[in-house]
């Protein structure tokens, strides 16, 4: 009996794809490479710029040799809500009731997009949103609190592992230069860790992994 070797495949956005933002280090998916076993493989799919409903494509190009799939998606669709944040409302109940309807359809896509990764038959993954961005204060953390809170409900109603990136990326160091949403050399390093102790460390499905020793 044949038995595959470990093929882990990123899914998501530039949380993975993030080489633009790290022109002096590494990128997330060449720190993965480096921290898992020699006999293992990793290949990148993630694309900067996707959000949930762009996953499907990503699908499409998913080698017959995964053995894993792990997914960061989220965050530019919690950018597309941004204008929202800027509207006038007379109570705060009325604004609770706007984020209400902005996380009813965030879930949505995130369910459809899980369901559609689940339907691969292998083990799945996700990442929530860190929220430690230099220069965001209460407002953007607020606002990814929404996303999050969706992103732990579908993925713990769904069986899958999580790996909780806002205790991960917990540093301004964490953060490019170029581009601080997106993940430095030294995150990009402690995202990777992340993805490969989760994977290679025995951790049964359901459990939200922090990172924290």
């Amino acid at each position: 009996m044949n038995i595959k070797m470990p093929h882990i495949v990123l899914l998501g956005d530039s949380i993975f794809d993030n080489i633009k933002y790290v022109p002096d280090g590494m990128p997330v998916i060449e720190h993965l490479r480096t921290t898992i076993p020699i006999n293992w493989n990793a290949t990148l799919l993630a694309v900067d710029g996707d959000t949930t409903v762009d996953v499907s494509s990503q699908l499409k190009n998913v080698p017959d040799t995964a053995t894993h799939l792990v997914i960061s998606i989220g965050g530019n669709d919690a950018i597309e809500y941004i204008p929202i944040f800027s509207d006038r409302v007379s109570t705060v109940g009325e604004a609770l009731l706007q984020l209400s309807s902005v996380q009813e359809l965030f879930q949505q896509n995130y369910q459809k997009m899980l369901k559609e990764v689940m339907q691969l038959n292998l083990p799945v993954t996700v990442c929530t949103i860190y929220d430690s961005v230099p220069g965001h204060g209460g407002i953007e953390k607020t606002a990814l609190a929404l996303f999050n809170d969706i992103i732990l409900k579908v993925a713990i109603s769904n069986h899958v592992s999580v790996i909780d990136l806002r205790f991960i990326c917990n540093e301004e160091t964490d953060y490019s230069m170029i581009s601080p949403i997106e993940p430095s050399h030294a995150g990009g390093m402690k995202i990777a860790k992340a993805v490969s102790l989760l994977l290679g460390g025995g951790l049964e499905p359901t459990n939200v992994f922090s990172g924290i020793n």
